[in-house]
């Protein structure tokens, strides 16, 4: 047999092999990390390093770029934001349509089709799926099997979809009452109760067949800024670090959590320079690989983001990412095809050879992880004809997260004893919030009740006008209901102080801001902002149910963050 020949038989063997491992229910039990050298070594320099790729769009379906991308340079993956998941259906073909893509490529490998579907205040796949209480709820119940039931009905929903990957959950620490970004995105303050629920949440998105990605490494919760739009410079000692931050990331590794997504965070003195974590060696190797011993995927948040890029080039920020030890390069929109990314990306792991193993060793954990976790994942049904209709909330999970929104409401003061709260028949009641489920839930327990609906954003501060607004209606009531959600409202509440009525705050998402007003004297806290967190609070406020939840930022009332 001549060499040609051969080596057509070898591809065609190899072909079959991954086909079956990737599409058939019962595939060949094997070893994945013997199956991922034999793949490798059939690999082109292109096909490897197209797995580096972790690649976003910006339109409702896949551009002809980006299934050129999955078809020519053999991606590693695809990430869904929020602008590419309003119609479900939509989004459900256009992940079946880029799998195909994937397919049709001589090595068949599927895609990681990734998002970020946190619960609560992030949901980037909308439509139909569950708006969940989130995080800070799950902290304030301290229940460990409502947050592996939260990961496991929301991995369901991704799983309907063909969404394979989360990035969830998120791990950071809320210490600082600053960091707007996080908030009700944490756990708690605390950072033993946010690892246990961190990893209640991660096996239960593992059960339902989804890999997570925990983030924000090494801890975003003592940031004051957002790495979108700057570097945040954090200024934690490494024992700092090592004892709050890092305790949830070394609970997961110990339980086997399969990927960690860096974040762009700056610590000076622990590294000595203001390089992002995100590209620094120190965080990602000599930490997380060698003391941690984490052996998953590491990928990097999106590297267009300002905390990242720092005024280099893209090419430079990528050739950086893993050179620091990333696997997969997030990138929230679709390089042209011979974009300088690509072509620095070629020449450096042809030149280089340290670049080269690096290549190699990022390449290797992306297939191993694909094999290990994608193997079963049957091919996804052909139908994807415009009149199907896409189901993906579970029956139970409606009820599911009504009754752990119930669980979490906290009474955090009622010093003049106003909850349980009944009106009398003349009383003049104001409900006041910014948003309409706010005041439409509040009227079915208080129907005598006024509205008054102020906007949301701009979310630093109030708008002038209904400022004044708020200032004539409010004199004019006995009893307040004030929904307070960010800082935009707290400016409005602070305009109460004085008020001879009563006044009772509706804290929602995170009841952070109430530090800031000490002279509250009745206040609950919810930590969604669905409809269920309303129906919640207001059941706890008229006496329908108990208060059950504690506060889960406790330390933050209690200690002031350097």
């Amino acid at each position: 047999m001549t060499a040609s020949p051969r080596r057509f038989f070898l591809c065609l063997l190899l072909g079959f092999l991954t086909l079956s491992l990737f599409l058939y229910p019962n595939p060949i039990e094997s070893d994945p990390s013997l199956l991922t050298e034999s793949l490798m070594s059939q690999m082109t320099d292109e096909e490897l390093l197209g797995q580096l790729f972790l690649v976003g769009y910006s339109s409702a379906e896949p551009s002809a770029l980006l299934l050129e991308w999955i078809h020519s340079r053999g991606i590693g993956g695809v990430k869904i934001f929020g602008w590419n998941a309003e119609d479900l259906n939509r989004l459900y073909r256009s992940i079946q349509k880029m799998q195909e893509q994937s397919r049709r490529n001589r090595l068949k490998l599927p895609l990681f089709i990734a998002t970020d579907q946190e619960g609560g205040w992030v949901r980037h796949v909308k439509g139909d799926t569950s708006i969940t209480p989130g995080n800070l709820a799950l902290g304030a119940a301290r229940i460990p099997y409502d947050a592996y039931r939260t990961g496991y009905l929301i991995g369901k929903e991704l799983k309907a979809l063909g969404i394979n990957m989360n990035f969830a959950p998120t791990v950071d620490v809320y210490v600082n009452p600053d960091a707007h970004v996080i908030g009700p995105r944490a756990f708690s303050s605390d950072p033993t109760l946010t690892g246990i629920l961190g990893v209640a949440y991660y096996r239960g998105m593992a059960e339902a067949g989804i890999i997570c990605a925990a983030k924000h490494y090494p801890g975003h919760g003592n940031a004051d800024e957002d790495s979108h739009g700057a570097l945040p410079v954090i200024p934690d000692s490494f024992d700092t670090l090592w004892k709050r931050d890092l305790v949830p990331y070394r609970m997961l590794i110990s339980e086997g959590i399969p990927a960690i997504l860096s974040g762009h965070l700056s610590f000076p003195k622990i590294t000595g320079d203001t390089l992002p974590s995100s590209l620094s060696p120190f965080f990602g190797t000599e930490l997380l690989r060698k003391r941690l011993g984490f052996q998953g995927l590491l990928i990097t948040d999106d590297l267009y983001m300002s905390g990242a890029n720092r005024g280099k080039t893209m090419a430079e920020v990528c050739i950086e990412a893993i050179e620091a030890g990333n696997d997969l390069l997030l990138l929230s929109k679709t390089p042209q095809l011979e974009d300088p990314i690509w072509k620095a990306l070629v020449s450096k792991y042809r030149r280089d050879r340290a670049f080269h193993d690096r290549v190699l060793q990022a390449v290797r954990r992306t297939l191993w992880t694909k094999i290990r976790y994608l193997p079963r994942e049957s091919a996804p049904p052909t139908d994807s004809s415009e009149t199907s209709t896409i189901q993906v909330a579970a029956p139970e999970s409606r009820e599911f997260f009504l009754e752990q929104s119930a669980r979490s409401v906290t009474l955090l003061k009622n010093n003049l004893s106003l909850i349980p709260y009944t009106p009398s028949k003349e009383e003049r009641v104001l409900l006041a919030g910014p948003f309409k489920d706010f005041l439409r839930t509040g009227k079915t327990y208080f129907p005598q009740a006024e509205e008054f609906q102020f906007s949301y954003t701009p979310f630093y501060r109030a708008v002038p006008e209904e400022k004044r607004a708020f200032q004539r209606v409010s004199s004019a009531s006995d009893t307040i209901i004030f929904c307070l959600a960010n800082p935009n409202g707290l400016e409005l509440l602070r305009t109460l102080r004085g008020f001879q009525g009563k006044l009772i705050v509706f804290s929602i998402l995170t009841p952070v801001y109430l530090r800031e007003v000490p002279w509250i004297q009745t206040a609950i806290a919810v930590y969604g902002w669905g409809i269920d967190s309303f129906k919640a609070g207001f059941a706890v406020i008229s006496g329908s149910i108990p208060p059950l939840g504690k506060n889960p930022i406790e330390t933050l009332f209690s200690e002031k963050v350097p």
